[in-house]
């Protein structure tokens, strides 16, 4: 119910647009398709087993799913602390326990990569990180030789320009793409990060648009 006027004769503030984020039944929902498919390489076959291909599938969506809180960030829906809320809940999601089964592995190789996208995400909504591209990549795979946690930091910092426009990072991993190590993981996330963010690029134009 829209309320009246208030004795100064303000109007009241706008109702904000509602969106869907991520939840936790999508999550499961995943989890569930994932144990219907098979890791199994099939002899004579050229093809990828459909399990890794419903854990890229899952990967994205997350992505994509987490990126629309920045979109809705830099098109002044959120503010940095509403963002930042909303980030933390899809994150204790996706880094919550992996299945105690079969699939545990696979469910967290995808958590590993996915912590530079929240990591990402945070830095780039407190601001004030490096720009040099080329010097940050160069550092971060000498530092993950020895500190993956500083690594890590270095790493969150290449997304965070990667989420205001600038272009990685595959030139960067035509060297090491056949046996990447976990800072060659961070940097194929931040690539698909900035796969994501061109496809939402249209995104929220629409009141009521969600996921």
């Amino acid at each position: 119910m829209v309320k009246k006027k208030g004795k100064a004769g303000k109007e009241e503030e706008p109702l904000k647009l509602f969106y869907i984020f991520y939840n936790q039944e999508r999550w499961d929902n995943w989890i569930s398709t994932l144990r219907e498919c098979s890791f199994e390489v099939a002899p004579d076959s050229e093809e990828m087993p459909d399990g890794y291909t419903t854990l890229y599938n899952f990967s994205m969506d997350i992505t994509i799913e987490v990126l629309k809180i920045i979109k809705l960030f830099q098109n002044g829906r959120f503010a940095k602390e509403e963002a930042l809320e909303k980030l933390n809940a899809v994150e204790c999601i996706v880094m919550g326990e992996a299945p105690a089964d079969d699939l545990e592995e696979y469910v967290e190789s995808l958590q590993l990569s996915m912590l530079v996208l929240f990591a990402a995400c945070k830095r780039f909504l407190e601001g004030g990180y490096s720009t040099d591209m080329k010097t940050l990549i160069k550092e971060g795979k000498k530092t993950a030789e020895t500190d993956l946690e500083s690594a890590m930091g270095i790493a969150a910092e290449i997304g965070a320009n990667v989420l205001g426009g600038a272009s990685c990072c595959g030139k960067y991993l035509k060297e090491d793409i056949e046996q990447p190590g976990l800072f060659d993981e961070w940097l194929i996330e931040i690539e698909s990060m900035s796969e994501a963010m061109a496809s939402l690029k249209n995104f929220d134009e629409e009141a009521g648009e969600g996921s």
